[in-house]
């Protein structure tokens, strides 16, 4: 039983859509529905997001929440709690400043007290970046710096709180993620995605959001996932642990290439690191 905020698009769905995979009920939330689009202008909506949770064998279940309006989070928990009676896995995967630091806080608050309701749940923040990258490097701006460091110390400090109470926190970062904007700007589709290399070579080293997907279902049927409790893991590093692939059978490990082949000034070659 799952809760899987900010799941429109991107890495959000896609963990969805794996945690729907591995049988999971999944309530998926998002602000652009069938009849409301959010600012972003995006075409992807929630509800398609809990149909494909449910095409790929799971229960998808689609509730418009503004993770930034405490009442609207909290009548979200109050239904899973009526609906399902607990919460297994709790992922943040909410976006930019406000809603990258206040809506996990919100959304923590209100579902934390279910997710500990029975030992051994686990609460995922979902960032850019690992710790030990992000610690030597500036993220595009003040605001993005931020938000994506704030995730990580936010699992670290759950992990503190939710220890005690049998329950694992985490923060995951996907690698040179193919999202749904990603492929737009590139102008190719995910059966496509190489092409894209023509214009960023480095993209041959990117992953389908379904990739941290799996690293994060992996973790969650782990019994041992406590040993990771407060760190910065990446879907990368997990699949060293867990041996899972990316859709296309590969198993690319973003982060250790982007050190030492893009930031090495080395030509663009993903061999040995997919």
């Amino acid at each position: 039983m799952a809760l899987v905020a900010g799941a429109t698009r991107g890495a959000g769905r896609g963990i969805a859509v794996e945690l729907g995979a591995a049988g999971a009920t999944v309530y998926v939330t998002g602000r652009t529905t069938r009849t409301q689009a959010s600012e972003y202008g995006r075409p992807e909506t929630i509800e398609e997001t809990a149909a494909r949770v449910t095409e790929a064998g799971g229960e998808g279940v689609a509730m418009r929440v503004d993770h930034l309006v405490p009442s609207e989070v909290e009548a979200l928990v109050a239904r899973i709690r009526t609906e399902r009676g607990r919460l297994d896995v709790l992922v943040n995967g909410l976006r930019l400043l406000r809603l990258a630091v206040d809506t996990h806080l919100i959304t923590a608050h209100h579902a934390l007290p279910l997710l500990i309701g029975k030992p051994g749940g686990l609460l995922v923040e979902v960032t850019d970046g690992t710790a030990e990258y992000n610690a030597d490097h500036y993220r595009l701006s003040v605001f993005y710096d931020l938000a994506k460091t704030a995730a990580i110390r936010m699992a670290w400090g759950h992990a503190k709180d939710l220890a005690p109470r049998g329950a694992t926190a985490v923060s995951i970062t996907p690698g040179w993620m193919r999202s749904e904007m990603m492929l737009d700007n590139y102008g190719v589709t995910e059966e496509r995605w190489r092409a894209a290399a023509a214009k960023s070579p480095h993209f041959v080293i990117s992953e389908s959001p379904r990739f941290v997907g799996r690293a994060i279902v992996a973790l969650a049927a782990d019994p041992d996932r406590a040993r990771f409790t407060g760190q910065s893991l990446s879907s990368g590093g997990l699949v060293k642990v867990y041996g899972f692939t990316d859709v296309d059978g590969s198993r690319p490990d973003c982060w250790r290439y982007m050190t030492e082949v893009q930031e090495a000034g080395r030509a663009a070659d993903a061999t040995g690191y997919r």
